[in-house]
């Protein structure tokens, strides 16, 4: 009896892991047959969990949504994780969901072993939040725009843009990515033809969604380089290019995602983008960074640094 409650919460567990499992698979992974398989998930469906089937050669096994949430199943290193994420949470940039993290907090902690809740208090007396000034998120959009990019739903909403523009968008969502303070959603906007970045805190979702889509190669195999080329590149006026004389690890460690794009050259030197609508901002902006550097473009960059280098100098002769 003790063998097969062990069993049925290790199939319980592997089942919130991964969305689909074959039944070979999950056998495996229980070192069981295929039959024993059915019977353990015929007793977790009598215990109320909503285990979901599709039979044939290509069907198998997921966690489908039931009228309530089953209990989850966290190592030590998950549940400290969740908790810290919801302290996160409760004073982060996502707006409408502090009041909620700081309920499911609670509730996690009431349960936590001692051991795990000694962790988590010395973790949060030992981290200080600062308080975020910039855009927050609304929770519900949030949560919408990740839905969609699983589900393969097109998105109808209202986008704003830096300065102000508002434009009708059309887009196929592929993914959410989270930097600093701010979310982007990374989609192919079907009326332009083009993949596109945008802020979730300048989008006012226009529901119903759209039909369901068959997901597009994304334009780089890394989603995480290319949003940060679109965001502290491709969107602005000039767009920079320099050789930095110092490790990649070095300058990536003085800069941000959103700031700049830095890619190794070799183990002493790297290659810095970056982008502004200023040609002063582009030049203080790599001089303060505290490193040798050379820029290759754009011209006029070049003629500005040269400018600002000249009365620079004559200040201090």
């Amino acid at each position: 009896m003790l063998e097969t409650s062990a069993r049925l919460l290790r199939l319980l567990s592997l089942l919130q892991v991964r969305r689909d499992w074959t039944g070979p698979d999950l056998a495996g992974r229980l070192d069981v047959d295929v039959r024993t398989v059915r019977r353990d998930v015929d007793k977790l469906r009598s215990l109320g969990y909503p285990v979901e089937s599709t039979p044939g050669v290509a069907g198998g096994y997921r966690l489908g949504a039931g009228a309530e949430m089953p209990p989850l199943l966290l190592d030590d290193e998950e549940a400290v994780a969740v908790a810290m994420g919801l302290r996160t949470a409760a004073g982060g940039t996502i707006s409408g969901i502090e009041e909620s993290s700081v309920r499911a907090l609670a509730k996690l902690q009431q349960v936590m072993p001692s051991r795990l809740r000694h962790r988590v208090e010395s973790l949060a007396a030992a981290t200080v939040t600062l308080a975020s000034n910039g855009p927050t998120v609304d929770s519900a959009t949030l949560t919408a725009v990740a839905t969609a990019c699983r589900a393969h739903e097109r998105l109808r909403f209202d986008y704003r843009t830096h300065d102000g523009a508002e434009s009708r968008r059309d887009v196929e969502p592929h993914r959410l990515v989270h930097s600093g303070p701010r979310w982007y959603l990374v989609g192919y906007d079907v009326d332009r033809a083009d993949w596109r970045n945008f802020r979730v805190d300048r989008i006012t979702l226009r529901p119903p969604h759209g039909p369901r889509f068959t997901p597009r190669q994304p334009p780089e195999e890394d989603v995480r380089r290319w949003a940060s080329w679109e965001v502290a590149v491709g969107q602005y006026r000039y767009q920079a290019r320099f050789t930095v004389h110092a490790p990649a690890a070095q300058v990536a460690a003085r800069t941000t995602p959103t700031s700049a794009l830095v890619e190794p050259i070799d183990d002493h030197s790297c290659t810095l983008r970056a982008g502004s609508n200023s040609l002063d901002g582009l030049s203080f902006h790599i001089a303060m960074l505290g490193f040798p550097f050379t820029a290759h473009e754009p011209p006029e960059l070049l003629d500005r640094i040269r400018a600002l280098a000249d009365r620079l100098h004559a200040a201090a002769p």
